[in-house]
């Protein structure tokens, strides 16, 4: 029998010092272009923004600004990518010297950006990219990629924080996200926005946040007796322990949870109607002189059920919510976008029905009233000055940081802070999306001159 070659399994995670190729053909294209059409020295200016709010959603939470900056600091074509680049059919007729090229570069411009945990709009750019064309056309999929997820997972989890009334919110997702990098972005981003901790013992890790699980169902099912289970955990991991008490029947489950010996820190309640359950297992604790073991509830939790479960008084003490946080479920998907706005001074824009941009860099500045609550936005050019607070501030200069990026609980603060200024309507899960956001007369004049509008 011939000996055949045991394959190597492949692993799809990429190197995250040579990110070259994590991006669209179209932009390695379009940077070979410009080098052809005399371009690569042109001073360019992008902007991203979201195009339309998401169902449901009145505000966005930006997040993922930390990572983005990181892995575009960090972009660089390995040889060998460099080697398959040359050998795709389309680069052909490329001249040799800008394969070359590819070893040494790097983006060496300016990045603006609102502060991650900022409360941000639709219409409104959250970053501003200035550098040379080619380099600002590179980091166009790599910074779209990077932070329209955790920006959407930020968002759904300040709902949830909204309607859990200050109780502790645990992130339960990675087991359901698309993919394990999916789990380590929605702990970070869920943390921003509010949420205690998470069941990722990686992201725990990583990010200094506490880390939080109890128990599954093979637990119980891997013993004879459900209270033989309960007792041989408590056991091992004390009064910390939470025991999961739906396996079978749930009364019952907690009934034997509250003979445990020293009393369990909680029961978890998995499935079934949460608002009944839980009153009766508080009822059952508290007979039972455990008045001090909480309650911990989740099973496709998201911020209606959880309003809802604690409008009819439900004594639930903490949520983990998985599902619907890490899919974002009601609303997987943000129009976050990317477009030219100005080329060696000149205003740029796109005219397509519906996708119309206004031209030139930008500043957004957020005005509030007397009491610190937001009332307005307004987009002005970015030499502009006005009224309110400046958005957007300098991250990156000549391709180097500026400043040392915040903690994450400086971030999660902030975006505190920015949610408690917003008004009472809009912070609503069923909120008028309608903030006001205006443009400059000065926007509106060039965008005027130049046909967008």
């Amino acid at each position: 029998m011939t000996n055949q070659p045991i394959a190597t399994p492949i692993s799809l995670y990429p190197d995250p010092d040579a990110l070259g190729t994590v991006t669209d053909l179209y932009q390695l294209t379009m940077m070979a272009g410009y080098q052809a059409a005399g371009l690569s020295d042109a001073h360019a200016v992008f902007e991203l923004f979201v195009r339309r709010l998401p169902p449901n959603r009145a505000y966005l939470v930006f997040a993922g600004l930390e990572q983005a900056v990181r892995d575009l600091l960090a972009l660089r074509f390995s040889s060998e990518q460099i080697s398959y680049v040359r050998s795709l059919r389309i680069f052909q007729g490329v001249a040799p010297s800008w394969f070359d090229q590819l070893a040494d570069m790097r983006f060496q411009g300016n990045i603006w950006a609102a502060p991650e945990g900022s409360v941000v709009f639709a219409g409104e750019p959250l970053v501003r990219i200035e550098g040379p064309l080619p380099q600002a056309q590179w980091v166009e999929t790599l910074l779209i990629a990077s932070l329209s997820y955790p920006t959407l997972v930020a968002s759904k989890a300040a709902r949830v924080v909204e309607a859990s009334g200050g109780r502790p919110l645990y992130d339960f997702g990675l087991r359901r996200g698309h993919g394990p990098m999916a789990g380590m972005i929605c702990a970070r981003a869920a943390a921003i926005a509010g949420f205690t901790g998470t069941s990722n013992v990686e992201a725990a890790r990583r990010l200094g946040i506490p880390c939080m699980g109890t128990m599954a169902h093979a637990w119980v099912q891997s013993f004879d007796q459900e209270s033989e289970a309960f007792a041989a955990f408590a056991e091992v991991f004390g009064p910390m322990s939470t025991l999961l008490v739906d396996t079978y029947d749930t009364p019952e489950g907690v009934r034997r949870a509250a003979l445990v010996e020293p009393p369990v820190a909680a029961v978890r309640l998995d499935s079934g109607d949460l608002d009944s359950l839980s009153k009766e297992a508080r009822a059952i604790l508290d007979a039972s002189g455990r008045t001090g073991t909480r309650i911990v509830a989740s099973g496709d939790l998201e911020e209606y059920k959880v309003r809802d479960i604690l409008a009819s008084g439900a004594p639930i003490d903490a949520f983990g919510v998985g599902t619907e946080l890490i899919t974002s479920r009601d609303a997987p998907s943000l129009s976050m976008v990317y477009k030219l706005v100005e080329l060696e001074g000149r205003g740029r824009m796109k005219l397509s029905p519906g996708k119309k941009t206004y031209p030139m860099a930008k500043q957004v500045y957020r005005q509030s009233d007397e009491a610190g609550t937001f009332v307005r936005d307004l987009v002005t050019k970015a030499d502009e000055q006005a009224e309110g607070e400046p958005l957007l501030v300098p991250i990156v200069r000549n391709g180097r940081p500026v400043t040392v990026p915040p903690s994450l609980d400086a971030i999660r603060d902030h975006c505190r802070r920015q949610l408690d200024r917003l008004p009472e309507g809009l912070r609503r899960l069923e909120a008028d999306p309608a903030y006001p956001l205006a443009y400059s007369d000065a926007l509106e004049d060039a965008a005027h001159r130049m046909g967008v509008i």
